[in-house]
């Protein structure tokens, strides 16, 4: 099972923080180092001292690091025009050497595009699965040749496709929990399928739709990863394990039933129902990002008895 660092510095993280944390996640042997893609945080905090953008913070992160893949769960397709994306993540996977993963969905913050004046279009997913068809294809156009598209949303003539990344193909994230629309885009564009925040049950139902989509599209089962994101909330015993839930405003109980939480015994054994459930991949979502102790007890003691 490969373990992956997730962040959501909407909540409130400097770039300086992050940098640490991502550090930190290369040092204690982690996968890699994923962020989110939002402008406003949620809940009850205030988000100080504001936002960071995801692929400029990945930029800088790209040149900070060496081993850990780099990636958003997931970019907001309504923050960019797919063009611009497609060099973007082009120019950062470059710039990583080739260590870059690029997560994409449709957008969903009603709230924070109002507050960052960006639109918020009532048809998201077709934007969304034009936008997976131009950046991939965009990529996927050999040098000297253009690539073209006439959509109902985007229109490209004759764009020579550059940059292009450093890695002969990025691998693309879809996730969600949608029945049949999502099963079918992942089927289509994605290298890997990601179910957040749900149970071992529920995330095994949608692996056998990603599955079955994936066989009607003419693809194997297998050819996709199958991964989660869950809060993380690990403790050497009770007593810590409640200190970090209350730093994060979350209640154990709450954190067990939806999360990875508990001693690392527990979280051990929670991990194994997702194992058997399909996945291969976990983004942990570290919610307090200056508890750099929870890091490195995950890493020592769930990390470990993984293998």
């Amino acid at each position: 099972m490969d373990l992956r660092i997730f962040t959501e510095p909407q909540q409130g993280a400097t770039y300086d923080t992050l940098l640490t944390v991502a550090k930190a996640t290369e040092d204690l042997g982690f996968d890699a180092f994923f962020r989110s893609d939002h402008y406003l945080h949620m809940g009850d905090v205030d988000g100080l001292p504001g936002p960071t953008d995801a692929w400029i913070t990945l930029a800088g992160l790209a040149r900070e690091t060496r081993r850990i893949r780099l990636g958003t769960l997931m970019t907001a397709a309504t923050f960019r025009l797919p063009g611009v994306l497609a060099i973007q993540v082009a120019q950062v996977d470059q710039m990583s050497g080739g260590r870059v993963e690029l997560g994409l969905g449709a957008g969903w913050f009603e709230e924070e595009h109002r507050a960052y004046g960006i639109p918020f279009p009532k048809e998201k997913f077709a934007r969304l699965e034009e936008q997976l068809a131009i950046v991939t294809g965009l990529w996927q156009t050999p040098v000297g040749e253009t690539f073209s598209h006439d959509g109902a949303h985007y229109q490209l003539v004759d764009s020579p496709g550059l940059p292009k990344p450093a890695q002969s193909k990025v691998p693309v994230l879809i996730g969600g929990q949608g029945a049949t629309r999502t099963p079918r885009l992942a089927a289509r564009y994605a290298d890997e399928f990601n179910m957040p925040f749900a149970s071992p049950e529920d995330s095994e139902r949608q692996f056998g739709r990603v599955r079955e989509a994936a066989k009607a599209a003419g693809r194997k089962g297998d050819d996709l990863v199958y991964s989660n994101a869950l809060v993380v909330c690990v403790g050497k015993d009770d007593a810590e394990v409640a200190r970090r839930a209350a730093a994060i405003g979350r209640e154990v109980e709450e954190l067990k039933e939806n999360g990875l939480a508990g001693s690392p015994a527990e979280v051990v054994e929670k991990i194994g129902r997702y194992a058997e459930a399909g996945a291969s991949r976990l983004y942990l979502q570290m919610l307090d990002l200056n508890d750099l102790d929870h890091l490195e007890l995950i890493s020592s003691q769930v990390q470990a008895q993984l293998g």
